[in-house]
């Protein structure tokens, strides 16, 4: 048996444009919002990283909404990749053993550092990025850029990384078998800083996943969005990536959505506060 509700029709009008208004306005909050983190990311935060940014706002909303809701709106990521060998590991240098053996969450900074090369695509040619990280907050440490892979680029990397944190003694250093980082230089200067050197299997870009995890966020979310005409226009992109925006804003899932520099100052007041 249905019920007829005794409601006039003015009433009934008013109640469902309260009812849809109040819906409009809020979805139209959460659009704002949500272009704001989206444009604020280069157009590359998915809608987990979305998600978090709205709740950190106070605006209470799941991810499959705001998928939903992204889909809507046609916030859309888009992938573009290109190709080039970086690894040279057909040499007959000595290779260190694998110590860090995919500990990748650390309990401190300055405890592991993991490094690689990788290739940016310019008008003028190839260009080469080298980069240093700690584990403990996924922080880019150190890195450096050349139109070649010698192995002056990675100690110039891992040079930026000593002089800015200054580590103590027995840290390791992983890397793969590349001839950059299997050379004597490059050995030496582990040994000069009291570092252990380590180095993945054969063949395993998994025992270097997090390098390999930042280079395809970086292709991903910048370098794979322009087209540079030359070296110096892909080195201000880089450099704005990595000290402006990974560094600093980058909202990380592994680090409960924040950023490296976030992450690292809350831990130190902790400790302190300890």
């Amino acid at each position: 048996m249905c019920r007829v509700l005794k409601v006039s029709r003015g009433g009934y009008y008013l109640g469902s444009y309260r009812d849809h208004g109040a819906r409009g306005l809020a979805e139209a909050v959460i659009r704002d919002a949500a272009a704001r983190l989206f444009e604020g990311s280069h157009q590359t935060y998915g809608h987990r990283r979305i998600c978090a940014g709205l709740v950190a706002l106070g605006m209470l909303c799941g991810p499959k909404r705001v998928a939903r809701l992204m889909r809507k709106w046609d916030m859309q990521v888009k992938v573009k990749r290109k190709f080039r060998l970086t690894t040279d590991s057909k040499h007959g240098l000595a290779i260190a053993p694998n110590l860090l053996d995919r500990q990748f969450d650390q309990e401190a900074p300055n405890m592991a550092w993991v490094s690689d090369i990788t290739y940016i695509w310019t008008d003028e040619g190839w260009l080469f990025l080298a980069t240093t990280m700690d584990l403990f907050s996924r922080k880019v440490v150190g890195w450096a850029m050349a139109d070649h892979m010698r192995t002056d680029l990675v100690t110039k990397a891992l040079q930026m990384a000593i002089d800015t944190r200054a580590p103590g003694p027995g840290l390791i250093h992983h890397s793969d078998r590349g001839s950059q980082y299997a050379s004597n230089d490059f050995r030496e200067m582990l040994k000069d800083n009291d570092m252990l050197a380590s180095m993945s299997r054969k063949g395993d870009c998994w025992d270097n996943a997090v390098m390999e995890s930042f280079f395809g966020s970086l292709k991903t979310e910048r370098v794979h969005r322009d087209r540079y005409k030359d070296h110096r226009e892909a080195r201000t992109a880089v450099f704005k990536y990595i000290e402006t925006f990974y560094n600093t804003v980058r909202m990380h899932s592994t680090l409960g959505y924040q950023s490296p520099n976030e992450f690292e100052e809350e831990q130190s007041s902790m400790a302190n506060a300890a």
